[in-house]
């Protein structure tokens, strides 16, 4: 039997009033008519399109996030900080919040407009003339006596009175006939500048943006609903229902709304009269108890939401310590959010204080548009990285969160750059400052790149595992997937170090560091604990190798074990590196001893031999060819030129020696041309021709000509290589053996 908590009483109806309440609110009586006159029909129609493509995948992100784990208090913010971690929740959180708090002075501010037929009528018969001010003030103040006082039930109680009011005021205006549009063109406006005959105001007419800022607040009452969450029996059941319901019968109104005012009155009327509503009412004071209705409803949608959001904020910790445990505390059972009222209430005064609709408008429609773009993105990274724990049962397409989000910051721009860029600055110093608080624990969008970045790489490279194009492995646009195994990781760094240079840029890297011995609780542990320390050890170096371990008995265990693992490119490892020092050959040894296992699979080998010298400077690379090298020579000079990418080596220059007997020089004649047509950056004074009379003469050349030189490159042969050919040449500083299993194309 479920167990439902015995304060949690409200379903999908209070869920449907609230946002109902608000989608119907005082925009639609203010403005629709003000947008029509200012850029007609047609536009006005776009702007309710375009609010319902930031606002509706905000909503159904909202309402997917809610389906994905138990929902309490704190509405939006709770739902996304419990999804994507506290970084991301309290970023999103604070600007919703203010948001809503800075909605309350709004909807008052429309209300005072709702009471002026009341001050006219005062004024003319008392002499007294009450500013709009102190009714914004006086108002304000009975909204806040109202939330400290009754709470949350109230409001909700008196949502279906609001709405009666408002379905009223709808029904008569829908009924009624006003004097017409003589001009029943839907790209009609007013001129650009109209003089009120009875004021003598010249308006203005404004543009697109600056009507969609005016309007905007319209559309954010779709997720007005949410912010009960904490009061909801089933709030997984509750949001999703009542958002969409009070979204379809939205649009279905303002579209309505909008044709009937543009049937019904002249522009210039709906340009000067921002309630000429009243005009076409078939009972006028309905027009302004709907209008009060509205603004009323609103504003204690916004009021009851605004607290509950900053009191799970504070619950959560996201502010200092104190002002938290100030504000998270409440009153009674219920746990009412008194303290966030009145921080809440405060934010509604300071600007009630500016009494200007439109000023106020562009801040919350800002606040907002940042705010359900931030949700947005949020939910569209969120199905990109498909995280397994993340499993809503209310589902949003992907594609509708990423319109909402690119709309959010399109439009943001287009209705004021220097605001949209504060805003999104302040959303991006609030993510900073929560995760430095907070730590890297707690989630946030670190996370989920991790994860996008993860379906891309698994992506692609399942695409380029199923691609028949073998270009990436053959001789014509041959890169390099190199693999590298050692037990000696510890010990000395230039196996590792080459292995990262050979990758840098132009291909893959996997290094291995080989643990001696069967797989068993000590060695997995030993394992992990040599994993991280490569990983500790290639931090801030720039690596871009894929670190792990091998457990096994032996070395050549261990070779057939790794060359049979998929490479990180999705194509497999096309070059084996192994490294060893010349006072400890036995990993030399090994190698030769287990050629034949590298020659099954067709790899392309380096023998690196270390000195001690750590690669001296990275300056000089000195390449020796001989006749004999006719298929290594090519993946020798590409070598070369692979270490030349990378940072450590860009300032080096390559020396190439071609060694002939004096008989027979095309060899190297042929690569020289490959050389230059290759457009490899060796200069024509760094290739010089070496005629020598035999192998004491070749070793004689080198040594002497090599022996300060801080990487030499030397090919050899599969077949016939022995440990005494590589012995001859200690003399010399870091070298690399390199076996090529078949020839590269240079050009």
């Amino acid at each position: 039997m479920k167990v439902v908590d015995q304060f949690k009483t409200m379903g999908t109806w209070p869920v449907f009033l609230t946002a109902i309440s608000t989608i119907l609110g005082a925009i639609l009586f203010l403005r629709f008519g003000y947008s029509i006159a200012h850029i007609g029909l047609f536009q006005t129609l776009l702007i309710i399109l375009l609010g319902h493509l930031v606002t509706v995948p905000a909503a159904l992100a909202v309402a997917e996030i809610a389906t994905n784990q138990k929902v309490e208090g704190g509405g939006a913010y709770f739902m996304i900080s419990r999804s994507f971690g506290l970084n991301i929740g309290g970023a999103i959180g604070i600007t919703l919040f203010l948001s809503q708090a800075i909605s309350v002075s709004f909807y008052i501010i429309a209300f005072t407009v709702s009471s002026r037929s009341i001050v006219s009528w005062v004024d003319l018969n008392y002499g007294v003339l009450i500013e709009p001010l102190w009714i914004n003030l006086s108002m304000m103040g009975l909204l806040t006596l109202l939330m400290l006082t009754k709470g949350a039930n109230v409001g909700v109680k008196a949502l279906y009175f609001v709405v009666a009011a408002l379905c009223t005021a709808l029904l008569f205006f829908f009924f009624g006939t006003g004097p017409g549009n003589p001009v029943l063109d839907p790209m009609a406006t007013i001129p650009e500048f109209i003089t009120v005959p009875e004021t003598g105001e010249v308006i203005q007419r404004f543009t697109f943006f600056e009507v969609f800022t005016f309007i905007f607040p319209a559309f954010t009452g779709i997720a007005a609903g949410l912010g009960l969450s904490g009061d909801l029996k089933d709030p997984r059941k509750s949001i999703p229902r009542g958002t969409i319901y009070a979204t379809i019968v939205g649009i279905v109104v303002y579209v309505a709304v909008a044709i009937k005012l543009w049937y019904s009155a002249p522009l210039e009327s709906l340009a000067t009269d921002e309630l000429f509503m009243e005009q076409i009412s078939i009972w006028p004071p309905m027009i302004a108890i709907g209008l009060a209705a509205a603004a009323i409803s609103s504003a204690l949608g916004s009021v009851m939401i605004a607290p509950r959001t900053l009191q799970a904020l504070a619950v959560d910790g996201v502010f200092p310590g104190k002002i938290s445990i100030w504000l998270s505390e409440g009153k009674g059972e219920r746990q009412e959010p008194v303290r966030a009222s009145i921080a809440t209430c405060i934010i509604g005064f300071a600007f009630v204080a500016i009494g200007d609709i439109n000023a106020v408008a562009k801040i919350i429609s800002m606040f907002f548009m940042v705010t359900y773009g931030a949700i947005c993105l949020v939910s569209f990274l969120e199905q990109m990285a498909a995280d397994p724990s993340y499993r809503p049962t209310f589902k949003s397409h992907w594609s509708i969160s990423l319109v909402g989000a690119v709309l959010c910051f399109v439009l943001m721009f287009g209705m004021n750059t220097p605001y949209a860029i504060a805003s999104i600055l302040v959303m991006v110093l609030i993510h900073a400052w929560v995760s430095r608080k907070g730590g890297n624990k707690q989630g946030g969008m670190v996370r989920l790149f991790r994860g996008i970045i993860f379906q891309i790489t698994r992506s692609l490279q399942l695409a380029l595992q199923m691609s028949d194009d073998d270009d990436l492995q053959s001789s014509t646009g041959w890169r390099p997937f190199v693999l590298s195994i050692s037990p000696d990781s510890f010990k000395r760094n230039e196996g590792y170090d080459m292995t990262r240079w050979i990758a840098h840029k132009y291909g893959f890297g996997t290094y291995m560091h080989y643990i001696k011995g069967f797989l068993n609780e000590e060695t997995s542990n030993e394992a992990s604990i040599s994993h991280k320390k490569l990983i500790e050890r290639s931090r801030g170096g720039g690596s871009r190798v894929n670190l792990d371990t091998i457990i096994s008995p032996s070395y050549t265990s261990a070779i057939a074990q790794c060359v049979q693992l998929p490479g990180l490119s999705g194509k497999g490892n096309n070059l084996f590196l192994m490294e060893y020092d010349p006072s400890h050959l036995e990993n030399r040894d090994q190698l030769l001893n287990n050629l034949n296992i590298l020659k099954a699979v067709d790899l392309d080998l380096l023998l690196l031999r270390s000195s001690g010298r750590s690669f001296g400077n990275k300056q000089d690379i000195h390449l020796w060819i001989t006749p004999d090298d006719k298929c290594n020579a090519s993946l020798m000079i590409l070598l070369s030129y692979i270490l030349q990418g990378h940072p450590d080596w860009n300032q080096s220059s390559i020396s190439v020696f071609f060694i002939c007997d004096g008989s027979d020089d095309q060899h190297a004649t042929h690569l020289q041309a490959q050389i230059v047509e290759g457009r490899i950056p060796i200069s024509e004074q760094n290739i010089e021709i070496v005629e020598v009379n035999n192998q004491v003469e070749k070793v004689t050349q080198i040594l002497h000509r090599s022996g300060s030189a801080d990487l030499v490159v030397l090919g050899f042969d599969f077949d016939s290589s022995k440990a005494e050919d590589f012995e001859i040449y200690n003399g010399l500083g870091d070298t690399m053996f390199v076996y090529a299993s078949q020839p590269k194309l240079i050009q």
